[in-house]
């Protein structure tokens, strides 16, 4: 589906039963972003796409909701306005205004139709060409509340020595099987990978070595199992290339 010019549990005390770590020696291939809707009749090819790609260790396959086709009959029930403003925010910067569902946005700046394979796979090569693609490595570290995520100073004239990148946080839920009852998808059930569910900016990385220490509990929701770590050039408005990426599994959780 084109959107033309469209330009948006309970709480429980935890503790870790070990840590995880992301080295840089599993950086991915890829990072693509999957923008799609429970309403779009269209979408459920490219929702099996990401399901292929959710454990692929090369790639970091994400899947964004978006919630402007709610008007069709059905809201979205994994959808945030954030996602929406992110996909706005890529057409804006490359100065199509192609806003559509579904599409996969990948390395932060080739996208193709979410459901066309061969598409999204050119431009994954096409992309993997391009300065400064994935070529930062991050470390991710989680151990009991405390999430670690360290950044290496930058090779002189590298990714971000001349311009900062942002770092983000998203907690993400590994698999959420939605029944839908209404709207163009009314009688599927179809199930969600790698769903972002929490979000967060950690600060910007300007080339020095820097390493962010945060609390899960603060900003990652409890329904989320893996953890992404995503340093991008610009800013949340004005996203450019993935420098850096990361993606683990959070330990497995107690209540306390």
């Amino acid at each position: 589906m084109v959107l033309g010019r469209l330009f948006g549990a309970l709480a429980c005390v935890v503790i870790a039963l070990g840590g995880a770590e992301a080295t840089p020696l599993q950086r991915p291939r890829a990072v693509i972003e999957l923008f799609t809707s429970q309403g779009c009749s269209s979408c459920p090819p490219a929702d099996r796409f990401v399901s292929d790609m959710a454990d692929r260790p090369d790639i970091i396959a994400l899947t964004l909701a978006v919630d402007y086709w709610d008007y069709l009959g059905w809201r979205d029930t994994l959808a945030h306005p954030i996602h929406g403003k992110r996909q706005k925010a890529y057409a804006y910067m490359r100065g199509d205004r192609q806003i559509y569902t579904p599409q996969m946005i990948v390395n932060g700046v080739g996208h193709a139709i979410g459901s066309d394979r061969p598409a999204v796979e050119r431009v994954m090569e096409q992309t993997r060409l391009q300065a400064g693609v994935l070529s930062v490595p991050v470390t991710l570290r989680i151990s009991g509340d405390t999430i670690t995520v360290t950044l290496p100073r930058a090779a002189p004239g590298g990714p971000g020595a001349d311009s900062p990148a942002t770092v983000f946080l998203f907690g993400v839920a590994s698999r959420q099987p939605v029944d839908i009852t209404r709207g163009e998808n009314r009688g599927q059930t179809v199930t969600y990978r790698n769903v972002v569910r929490s979000h967060a900016v950690l600060g910007e990385w300007t080339g020095a070595e820097r390493t962010f220490t945060v609390s899960r509990r603060e900003l990652v929701s409890p329904e989320c199992e893996r953890l992404a770590v995503v340093v991008q050039a610009g800013s949340p408005r004005r996203p450019g290339v993935i420098h850096g990426a990361a993606l683990i599994e959070m330990p497995a959780l107690a209540i306390h």
